[in-house]
């Protein structure tokens, strides 16, 4: 029998109140201090959504879920419920307006990553002094936190030292040392669980928020393959000493398809292929089985994923919408 549509391009749902939606995210507030994140299965590159992958969604609640699971016990995070494979209820926090990345090797590939910054000679960033000699993607003396500032009205991420965030009244300096302490440690407990999934760990972003109390917690997803970069670790060494890019799950394939083919940033997006879709569908489904260890079960229950969706937080419904 032919499974019906299971992708999940949108959760506009008018009985759910107070509706955001995001790139890939639709958002819904309760008025109970509870938010609604649906990941959807919109992928977005070059600030603008590309198409839809299936089951894209579904990974990522599903490994963000794995590591909150398995990192409560270094910072506490604002999930409170999993109604659906997509869905995370969650508190809503007041976002922290700095955006943390944790680095562990000298890697990147935009013009303010560390790698082009280092080899165009810089070696003092983000209130860090990195020595001479470092080769393309090797690991660094010690894991190091690159803060930007969240841009939240649409502009762009700027480079941050811990004095900066202090000065500008970002973070007070108590927070400021607790966030950082969390994200090592957080990435410490990431890298030893994905070296013994045969991974490498090699930089991530973790987004942390206050709740009504002013407790920190830990907001958004974590170490999924959206959020993290990850290498195989069988074919580090020889990609390495041959100068060349460590093996990773490629989920640019979208990304670099379409950018052979037009300006991303200002043409109209070509149809992308459907066996791209199911390629790069694929990847992000071994891309959770071996971050995790665990069996990718993709949920097809439901007419559609929308349907689904709708079934599952029908409880959150508002009273007053016919």
């Amino acid at each position: 029998m032919t499974v019906p549509n299971r992708v999940l391009d949108h959760a506009h749902i008018p009985e759910l109140p107070n509706p955001y939606f995001g790139k890939v995210r639709d958002c819904y507030d309760l008025p109970d201090s509870r938010r609604i994140l649906i990941s959807s299965d919109r992928i977005s590159a070059f600030d603008r959504i590309l198409g839809s992958i299936p089951f894209k969604g579904q990974v990522l609640t599903q490994t963000a879920q794995f590591w909150f699971e398995h990192t409560a016990d270094i910072c506490a995070n604002h999930v409170l419920a999993y109604p659906d494979s997509n869905v995370v209820i969650g508190k809503r926090l007041e976002i922290l307006p700095v955006e943390i990345v944790v680095r562990g090797y000298l890697a990147g590939t935009t013009g303010t990553s560390i790698l082009t910054r280092y080899k165009k000679g810089e070696r003092s960033m983000y209130g860090h002094h990195l020595p001479d000699g470092l080769s393309d993607n090797e690991a660094l003396p010690a894991a190091i936190i690159t803060p930007t500032s969240k841009a939240f009205d649409g502009g762009h991420d700027e480079p941050l030292t811990a004095d900066d965030i202090i000065a500008q009244d970002l973070l007070s300096k108590v927070q400021w040392d607790q966030i950082s302490s969390i994200a090592l440690s957080l990435f410490a407990r990431g890298q030893q669980m994905a070296a013994d999934r045969g991974l490498i760990l090699v930089d991530t972003k973790y987004e942390f928020g206050a709740d009504e109390e002013g407790n920190i917690l830990l907001a958004d997803e974590i170490h999924t393959p959206d959020s993290s970069r990850f290498w195989l670790a069988d074919g580090y060494e020889k990609a390495f000493n041959a100068g060349e890019r460590p093996p990773s799950f490629d989920k640019d394939i979208i990304r670099a398809w379409v950018d052979a083919r037009c300006d991303p940033y200002k043409d109209p997006i070509p149809e992308i292929p459907a066996e791209m879709i199911e390629a790069t569908s694929r990847v992000y489904m071994e891309a959770y089985e071996a971050i995790t260890g665990q069996t990718f079960l993709p949920d097809t229950s439901g007419e559609t994923p929308l349907a689904r969706v709708r079934a599952n937080l029908q409880p959150y419904f508002t009273q007053d919408v016919g």
